[in-house]
């Protein structure tokens, strides 16, 4: 399931930085047409795993995938002249694209050849990919299915840790898996940004640990007003514009 997002500066451009009272409490994602949508325009892949037999767990997926937007984010071949870094630069310069497909069994074995980053959860497997154009896919993730990624969890997700870092998902907005792990990857990546450079390393040697659970209605009221970085959806499949899907609630961002 793809998602797609305006926002307001790249953090790569020091010429056009982040300003942190630019993005949180004003609302990161804008919708007017910037310079960005005109650039060429590029999308991170990921790919989660759902063999027939064994499905992930939801709750696990969105986690993982989540993760895995960190995990390529924080890796050294995305940085200065890094094998991916161009294609992370061109894809951060434009709107932030991402879209989930689905594999199984040979299909699973091929995105694996191709490189990347596989992230594994507790049940989940999810690998992502450098940035590729919007229309220039690799034929092995271009012929992957984004719908059928409807998952879910066995049992209720046990209360997150809040002492840590929580993705927490809107209550007033249904999502399909897929879109739910996009959106979790937005959340992360909107921390991500946001955090010193210390806190970064802390987090990333930490193993990026995060949860991502739906907040009540009166916990999400609270939040979207917080200051915290909040996704907000460009509208292109599912739900309606401007939406807000997810708040990012990192213990260094909090107040």
């Amino acid at each position: 399931m793809s998602s797609e997002e305006t926002r307001p500066a790249s953090p790569a451009d020091p010429a056009d930085p982040a300003d942190p009272a630019d993005s949180p409490a004003a609302g990161p994602f804008r919708h007017e047409n910037t310079a960005r949508d005109e650039a060429p325009q590029f999308v991170l892949p990921l790919v989660v795993r759902i063999e027939k037999a064994e499905p992930p767990s939801r709750t696990d997926a969105l986690e993982t995938a989540a993760r895995a937007v960190l995990d390529i984010l924080s890796d050294e071949r995305s940085a200065g002249d890094g094998e991916w870094a161009q294609s992370m630069r061109d894809w951060q310069d434009a709107r932030i694209r991402k879209v989930v497909r689905r594999a199984r069994g040979a299909e699973w074995r091929k995105a694996g050849a191709l490189p990347g980053i596989t992230v594994t959860g507790g049940t989940a497997e999810v690998r992502v990919f450098p940035p590729v154009p919007l229309d220039g896919w690799p034929k092995e993730l271009a012929k992957l299915q984004v719908s059928g990624t409807d998952l879910d969890d066995p049992e209720p997700p046990a209360a997150p840790d809040l002492a840590g870092p929580v993705l927490w998902l809107s209550p007033d907005v249904g999502m399909s898996a897929g879109k739910a792990m996009a959106q979790a990857g937005h959340g992360a990546q909107l921390a991500w940004w946001e955090l010193s450079e210390a806190d970064r390393k802390a987090w990333r040697e930490a193993g990026f640990p995060l949860s991502v659970r739906t907040a009540d209605p009166a916990r999400w009221r609270k939040l979207t007003v917080s200051g915290l970085p909040v996704v907000r959806d460009a509208g292109f499949t599912e739900i309606a514009p401007g939406s807000c899907t997810v708040v990012a609630d990192h213990p260094s961002l909090r107040g």
